[in-house]
């Protein structure tokens, strides 16, 4: 088999996450609450890792976020990841206040010297930076080019910062260059992971909307690209809680079947004139208590007998209905006949046998 570009990657930590390197692939969001807010903060944290994000992602806007940062860090049960724009001062004290990892845009950061302080505190604290460029944050010889399109000025701009952190001999680097355009940010991370295959990559459409736009072009952009096999870490960027971010991420990996081992599938079928129960509001209830179940199970809620066993033997466990009843059934052999309002509960004590 070929081996895929994430497996070329360079294997770096973050905090005690492995990324890059052919590693499974961390889930990232970023906390919505006040960075001044240690103990909001916290319960975000704890509430990411139940829904399984592995890598969390804290702003710090000014000098008096820092020693709030610094708790953060101190307790929480994920790796903290400085996120700073503008004042590398503010980078270089994070990563002395226990940032397991520091992400910059070079482009706003200012002169190249400024970077270059970035580069030597994150080196004195062991952590990985994660080199980021948008249409915003382009370096300075390719913004007012014509000649290039907007994918290539941001391939440029990171090979560019790329190379300078390698010739001061700084290499646990994590690339990204996201846009909001899906086509634009599928075209980039391609250039990337031929151009600079060493390193591993970010991935994620930038500003990708609500909940359901948003999850549609996460998908898209995201998902071509790991099943192409690139990329060693994403966010899906949504205008939702974090949480929703992190269910959406570990339902893109599962259905990709790239190492989230520890989430239920569901399969259910299109409803249609055959079916005489009320599948979507089935389906709605089991899709929901799935969602706490961790072990990489399939559980399938089929509206008629032609949909059914045959179709989902695949499944674990699953539901083919008929009349207002529902049948049992385990990779596709029918356990026992249950009414429609037992049907949900039987299913999940079947279920809480293989758990």
């Amino acid at each position: 088999m070929a081996v895929l570009p994430r497996e070329k990657t360079r294997m770096l930590f973050v905090g005690k996450v492995a990324l890059g390197g052919g590693a499974p692939i961390p889930v990232q969001s970023m906390l919505t609450t006040s960075t001044r807010d240690i103990e909001g903060s916290l319960q975000q944290i704890i509430a990411l890792e139940e829904v399984g994000c592995e890598i969390v992602r804290v702003a710090v806007e000014s000098k008096r976020d820092l020693e709030s940062f610094a708790s953060i860090c101190a307790g929480s049960p994920l790796p903290v990841v400085a996120d700073i724009h503008f004042d590398y001062r503010l980078a270089i004290e994070a990563a002395k206040k226990g940032a397991a990892k520091l992400r910059i845009n070079p482009g706003n950061i200012g002169s190249i010297d400024k970077v270059d302080a970035v580069i030597d505190a994150a080196g004195e604290a062991g952590i990985p930076v994660r080199i980021g460029v948008n249409s915003g944050s382009l370096e300075e010889r390719v913004k007012t080019l014509e000649s290039m399109n907007l994918a290539t000025k941001m391939v440029v701009s990171v090979d560019f910062y790329a190379e300078h952190f390698k010739s001061r001999g700084f290499k646990d680097m994590v690339l990204s260059a996201k846009a909001s355009d899906v086509n634009t940010t599928i075209e980039v991370y391609r250039m990337l992971s031929k151009s600079i295959p060493d390193f591993p990559l970010h991935l994620g459409v930038t500003e990708a909307g609500t909940t359901w736009q948003g999850s549609i072009r996460s998908a898209v952009g995201i998902g071509t690209l790991l099943a192409e096999g690139i990329g060693d870490t994403f966010r899906v960027s949504l205008t939702a809680e974090p949480e929703e971010e992190i269910r959406v991420s570990r339902a893109l990996l599962a259905t990709l079947n790239l190492g989230a081992l520890d989430t239920a599938t569901l399969i259910s079928c299109p409803t249609c004139s055959r079916c005489k129960v009320d599948l979507i509001g089935m389906a709605n209830q089991v899709e929901k208590r799935l969602a706490t179940v961790k072990k990489p199970l399939k559980v399938a809620v089929m509206g008629c007998v032609v949909n059914g066993p045959g179709e989902a033997a695949e499944a674990d466990i699953g539901v083919a209905c008929g009349q207002g009843t529902g049948a049992i059934f385990a990779h596709g052999e029918v356990l026992y006949t249950v009414p429609e309002d037992h049907i949900i509960d039987a299913l999940f004590n079947e279920l809480q046998k293989l758990l």
